[in-house]
């Protein structure tokens, strides 16, 4: 294995280069995780499994254009995310059309899910300011579902280490969005629980 190259990037490059087996590794790998946060906003299991076969579909179309050093898993959730923004949406046109939905709901909908947007994006972008070490601890634990002694194993640290450092990446989190939008502080955690799956 080349240095400093994780394995969802060998991955990627072996996908983008036409080995279909590393888009099977992919697809196992990550569509439950994936499809628990889908579920998590639509509601719905057959809707959920609908845009979870988009999504692996989107990445199989898109392979020619991914970076070798995306983080796959990002990409998966944030992919899914606006996927099932674009359904929620669609739902309500269609209740609007259908006479269930006045022009009030619709309104207050949109304005709901244009804040639930914003907080993502606030998500997202505190995420990315973390230290590389306190990123990588967040994102196994919190993104990809980790427990704090899969993850002390796979970063060769100590379990105490990862909640110290994951603590630390959590506080950073809520006082960025805090700074930015104290408003979106009360939804934090809320969007963290679709954003990323709890422990187990």
């Amino acid at each position: 294995m080349k240095p400093n190259v994780s394995n969802d990037q060998l991955l990627v490059s072996d996908f983008k280069n036409g080995d279909a087996s590393a888009f099977d590794a992919l697809y196992w790998k990550y569509h439950s995780v994936v499809y628990n946060n889908i579920i998590k906003l639509v509601k719905d299991r057959d809707t959920a499994k609908d845009i979870l076969q988009e999504v692996f579909i989107a990445l199989w179309v898109k392979r020619s254009t991914l970076d070798p050093g995306v983080n796959i898993a990002g990409w998966l959730f944030t992919t899914s995310y606006h996927k099932c923004i674009d359904h929620l949406r669609h739902s309500v046109a269609g209740r609007f059309f259908t006479g269930e939905l006045n022009i009030a709901d619709e309104s207050l909908d949109y304005r709901k899910e244009k804040e639930q947007e914003n907080r993502f994006r606030l998500v997202q972008q505190a995420v990315n300011r973390l230290s590389p070490q306190k990123r990588k601890v967040f994102e196994l634990c919190k993104l990809k579902g980790k427990t704090y002694e899969e993850t002390a194993q796979e970063l060769n640290i100590s379990k105490h280490t990862v909640k110290e450092y994951l603590t630390a990446a959590m506080i950073f989190v809520k006082d960025y969005i805090h700074a930015q939008s104290p408003q979106s502080l009360i939804s934090l955690l809320f969007i963290l629980s679709i954003l990323y799956p709890p422990l187990f």
